[in-house]
């Protein structure tokens, strides 16, 4: 494959990668994640469907006895997490009718048929063995009409639901740029700490045995080994708004040598406050640039954003293909009061078939005081949330992707971004605060065109 000449480093030399490890293709990464020792609830009660209109349907687990946990503890705060305005925003009134939708049939869906696939992709010979061996034969529509016009060096805007491909439709035609041209310098930037891990591996598995190299720049962790990493060298950074900005003050990050900038889920990231982060970090890149701009949604804020950014001619392409998945069963649960929904959460945790479940809670508190309760009752459970340090959230899902604990318990900070396969249910324990968010939400589950349940409480009170 020839001599591999070590990428630019705008004049710093260090280590690379998350936490300061090498983040290469060719070097295994080493994950050490610890499991809980307590088991799952024996408890086998049932929740049986109540007939009738659909503003009244609702799952009704049968009742549960005994309390609902113990006193409540002080939780600390610990040090780190994105810089957003971490407040719960104001919210808007959601009919919870909009909460309830029967799955349709895979009948009905409509499958797509590409007009290429990806083993006659015009790319090196290593990346398109790496792309087979991910298992992707067919690209998904977004890769499907960005892949190209990225490779042809175009300014691209893509508009798509989450869980539709985008990272693989900007990191493939990337990879390959680099790949021509080894002192490539490309920025990519995303909301949360968790999207940026799933992005960095990605890259990995892509890059296998291709020699680039990349840097995790993120919150929640030291930045010590990060500017270390970016003293050595890197082709790829894929960062958090806060932390990148934070670099950049310490003079250790020069974006002006950086040919291609991703912005994903840019949405996100403004609801996240980071409006004026984003504003700085483009003001210091080059004008002659490559940018790529991925939203779920397009409103004023985030066209802003987008005309700052992107030239003209850019190329642009929608992929939206509905509010919610047409494969996700979704209904309500009525609760009185705070004693009641956590019983009944404790009902559905212990019910046969809810195997997988991402438990969405608005609060960190909450979420601290759901995994005491649930821990002491030997669920198997994980929890995330801004004030975890980013080793315990790292843990904490991949103990979730391996089956070590059954259920997730999260703030909105998972609602984007995470690819965990095979959630067979999400509960919204507190409704959302928009309706985008709740679509967001429950598109962890039903995903590759599989089927899942999403159930949101709801006080009897707004009945």
């Amino acid at each position: 494959m020839g001599d591999f000449n070590r990428p630019r480093s705008g004049g710093f030399r260090g280590n690379r990668g998350f936490g300061g490890q090498r983040s290469s293709t060719g070097f295994a990464r080493s994950s050490s994640s610890s499991s809980r020792s307590s088991g799952s609830s024996s408890s086998s009660s049932g929740y049986s469907r109540s007939s009738g209109s659909s503003s009244g349907s609702s799952y009704r687990p049968h009742s549960r006895g005994g309390s609902f946990g113990g006193g409540r503890s002080r939780f600390s705060s610990p040090r780190g997490g994105n810089r957003g305005r971490g407040g719960r925003r104001m919210g808007e009134r959601i009919d919870a009718s909009r909460y309830i939708r029967k799955a349709e049939l895979a009948d009905n869906t409509i499958i797509h048929i590409p007009e290429w696939n990806y083993d006659e992709l015009k790319v090196n010979k290593v990346l398109k063995e790496n792309i087979l061996k991910h298992g992707f034969t067919a690209p998904t529509p977004i890769q499907e009409k960005a892949v190209q016009p990225i490779l042809d060096g175009k300014d691209f805007l893509g508009i798509a639901n989450t869980g539709t491909g985008k990272t693989g439709a900007f990191l493939i035609p990337l990879i390959e740029q680099v790949f021509k041209n080894r002192d490539m310098q490309i920025l990519i930037v995303v909301p949360t700490r968790e999207l940026a891990s799933q992005i960095n591996e990605e890259l990995l598995k892509l890059t296998r045995d291709l020699r680039m190299y990349s840097v995790q720049c993120i919150g929640g962790a030291s930045i010590n080994p990060q500017i270390n990493a970016l003293r050595r060298g890197f082709n790829f950074i894929v960062g958090t708004p806060g932390r990148l900005n934070d670099l950049i003050e310490r003079r250790v990050l020069n974006l002006s040598t950086f040919s291609t900038v991703v912005l994903d889920e840019v949405d996100r990231m403004l609801d996240m406050g980071f409006v004026d982060e984003i504003k700085q970090l483009i003001n210091r890149l080059p004008e002659e640039r490559q940018s790529l701009f991925f939203s779920a949604t397009l409103n004023n804020k985030v066209e802003a954003i987008m005309h700052l950014m992107l030239k003209n001619g850019y190329e642009k392409v929608s992929v939206v293909t509905g509010s919610t998945a047409k494969n996700v069963d979704q209904d309500i649960i009525k609760v009185v009061d705070r004693k009641e929904k956590i019983n009944k959460l404790q009902d559905l945790l212990s019910t046969k078939g809810f195997d997988k479940v991402l438990v969405f809670v608005s609060t960190k508190r909450e979420v601290d005081y759901l995994e005491e309760i649930l821990q002491g009752n030997n669920f198997r459970v994980e929890a995330i949330h801004g004030d975890k340090r980013q080793r315990q959230r790292e843990r904490a899902i991949e103990n979730f992707k391996r089956g070590v604990a059954k259920i997730l318990l999260a703030t909105d900070v998972a609602a984007r971004g995470l690819d965990i396969a095979n959630v067979s249910h999400v509960i919204n324990y507190d409704e959302p605060n928009t309706y985008d968010d709740y679509v967001h939400r429950i598109g962890r589950t039903g995903r590759a065109d599989k089927s899942g349940v999403a159930l949101t409480f709801i006080q009897e009170r707004k009945f």
